[in-house]
């Protein structure tokens, strides 16, 4: 059966002073009136059950995240004590879903990316799901086809089509860092390009074998993990080999090295959020150029993106081109063209030790 694996435990920076480490970006409505989170569970419609879906979050969200998804039993969303990158969590959800259904499919994917339509994004998870229920060895990854030369993603190489794979299936050729201007301008105009979306779709059975063969010291506290199931000692087991689990990317532990991946190029529309500029994306214009989520009076204001609420009124007089947000506590205003710069500024307030702002 297909299962759906949600990581949910991103920090989101860059999107301070919305997001914070008790909230962040997946746990806000940046959107839609849904946060992105919600929206991630309900694009899934009856194609994955509740009772088939599982959130891996940082275990502080843990709480949260179950008070945004009531539809989902407690257990089934689980807190990590501690940050272990991909391959730990993607590791976990595989060892937690193969104990309940051995010959389980599973749908791994980030709890932060806009996604439309439902309808083509189901469709595409249908297409996968058969292709790796003919090739159980497959690992399957969703492509999306560029449309400028993105520095911020990771690119994927396709290969010859597949004859048994459906619409716009591939094989991988091979995965491709985040690459300067111009090499990302030379993949764009080569056709055979995809931005790597990281979701992905393989048995749960596929990735623990390819853990064991590529990166032990993921699979073997993930095997004692799995041996303390339903014991009575499992939660100090849980705590104290997740915590012994090596740090690495699932990119790195196993895509980059498995012999079979395969790419479906997306038939939906696709968006990371990766910042506060994607809400120009998600959110349109005005006349101005401005982007405005919450009340606003803007004289002379033109290409700027501008985020309160209707409780709280923004007025900006003489300005272009900036990014201003308005939460309870904190605001922030900068240049929208240097937006690395808010990850350097929530730097500043770690450094300060004003824990009451991150």
């Amino acid at each position: 059966m297909l299962h759906a694996v949600i990581m949910a435990g991103g920090s989101g920076t860059r999107f301070w002073p919305a997001s914070r480490a008790a909230a962040p970006k997946q746990l806000l409505n940046l959107a839609s009136e849904r946060t992105m989170l919600q929206a991630t569970v309900e694009r899934l419609g009856s194609l994955v059950p509740p009772e088939r879906v599982l959130i891996v979050t940082a275990e502080r969200l843990a709480p949260a995240v179950r008070e945004q998804l009531p539809q989902l039993a407690s257990r089934a969303v689980v807190g990590e004590p501690c940050r272990r990158d991909t391959a730990g969590c993607i590791g976990l959800a595989a060892v937690l879903t193969a104990a309940k259904d051995p010959d389980a499919t599973l749908a791994v994917l980030p709890s932060d990316h806009v996604i439309a339509s439902d309808a083509a994004f189901q469709q595409a998870l249908s297409q996968a799901a058969a292709l790796v229920d003919a090739r159980p060895n497959a690992i399957v990854t969703f492509g999306i086809k560029p449309t400028y030369p993105a520095e911020s993603f990771g690119y994927i190489e396709r290969g010859a089509p597949l004859a048994d794979g459906g619409a716009g299936s591939y094989a991988v050729t091979r995965f491709r860092e985040k690459p300067k201007a111009e090499i990302a301008r030379e993949y764009v105009a080569a056709g055979n390009f995809y931005w790597n979306s990281g979701i992905f779709v393989w048995k749960a059975s596929t990735i623990l074998k390819a853990l064991e063969a590529h990166r032990p010291k993921v699979y073997a506290p993930l095997m004692k993990i799995a041996a303390a199931l339903g014991k009575a000692d499992y939660d100090d087991t849980f705590r104290q080999e997740f915590a012994a689990l090596e740090s690495v990317s699932i990119d790195y532990a196993v895509l980059e090295h498995h012999p079979e991946v395969l790419v479906i190029e997306a038939p939906y529309t696709w968006d990371d959020v990766g910042s506060w500029q994607a809400l120009t994306r998600l959110r349109g214009v005005d006349a101005e150029g401005n982007t405005v989520v919450g009340r606003h009076l803007g004289v002379d204001t033109q290409g700027s993106i501008i985020r309160t609420d209707d409780n709280h009124l923004i007025a900006t007089l003489g300005v272009k081109d900036l990014i201003v947000i308005h939460t309870p506590d904190a605001t922030l205003v900068a240049n929208k063209h240097d937006e690395e710069a808010v990850r350097k500024l929530v730097k500043l307030i770690e450094e300060r030790g004003w824990q009451e702002y991150m």
